[in-house]
């Protein structure tokens, strides 16, 4: 995917989230602001949006002196740890635990500051389970991974962590090996090794991370370590948009989880704002 017009709204808006989450200063947030708008002209528009994205937090951050979304991650990390036990209980009494898993790891994709200021986590979990999954490649996934041992699963946000946390636990109980990768260090709210002790998943599965601090996975802003691991892995789980943006079109074994969150990336689906796809590579 490539950036389009309408992603500098978002890319404006992204900055300013991140803004008013990092600094009460006024004077400070309009100061960085301007510095990031005398930049736009520079966004590489050949890339897809997260390579924009990645840039623009980065300065935000240096520019800050801190992570703004570190105090945030925190709190949505505990909220979704004490859904915990209701989540569970509702995939482990399930008819099928696995769709049930898949289900709730994409209406969990909905926790993101980059795009959203606030997110009503359960009521997005009551919609999600009563709506339909608009790209639906359920039977292939299932399938697929009754024929894989090793699973290469690739995170997204904190809090949504804990959802994926929960498939994670099915597909061990399944008899499969998973490994989990998190952010090599902070962008957005997406998941690092600290969030991913915050939620218990290291006590979970193996967890590795990418090497990297940009938005999805840009393979060639990622460690060798991450990069050998990716060619050689034979099924992969990506969750959400990002990872969906930077990683369509591999010739990878890949399953997208997420929800289409955007105006661009829906429109270039063919699908509506906001619908939830669990969609094979």
């Amino acid at each position: 995917m490539k950036v389009h017009l309408d992603c500098y709204p978002c890319f404006l808006k992204q900055a300013i989230i991140a803004l008013r989450l990092g600094t009460k200063d006024d004077a400070q947030r309009e100061h960085i602001l301007k510095s990031i708008l005398n930049d736009a002209g520079k966004f590489d528009t050949s890339k897809t949006p997260a390579h924009t994205t990645t840039f623009l937090h980065r300065e935000i951050r240096n520019l800050l002196g801190k992570d703004p979304f570190k105090d945030i991650k925190s709190e949505y990390n505990q909220i979704a740890l004490r859904l915990y036990p209701f989540l569970k209980n509702h995939v482990e009494t399930s008819n099928e635990p696995l769709w049930a898993a898949s289900r709730l790891a994409i209406a969990g994709n909905v926790i993101d500051f980059g795009i959203f200021t606030s997110v009503d986590i359960e009521g997005t979990i009551e919609r999600a389970l009563a709506g339909s999954i608009t790209v639906d490649d359920y039977p292939a996934f299932k399938d697929e991974i009754l024929k894989t041992d090793n699973i290469l699963y690739l995170l997204d946000n904190a809090g949504e962590i804990v959802f994926d946390r929960i498939l994670i636990e099915t597909l061990i109980s399944l008899g499969k090996k998973v490994t989990a990768v998190v952010k090599g260090s902070a962008v957005i709210n997406d998941s690092t090794i600290q969030d991913a002790r915050e939620t218990q998943l290291t006590e979970t599965c193996a967890v590795t991370d990418n090497g990297s601090d940009a938005v999805g996975t840009i393979l060639e802003w990622t460690s060798q370590d991450f990069q050998d691991s990716f060619m050689n892995a034979t099924f992969i789980i990506s969750k959400g948009q990002g990872n969906f943006e930077t990683l369509v079109g591999s010739k990878k074994r890949i399953f997208f989880l997420f929800q289409s969150k955007c105006d661009v990336v829906s429109k270039e689906l063919g699908l509506s704002k906001g619908s939830m796809l669990l969609k094979k590579s």
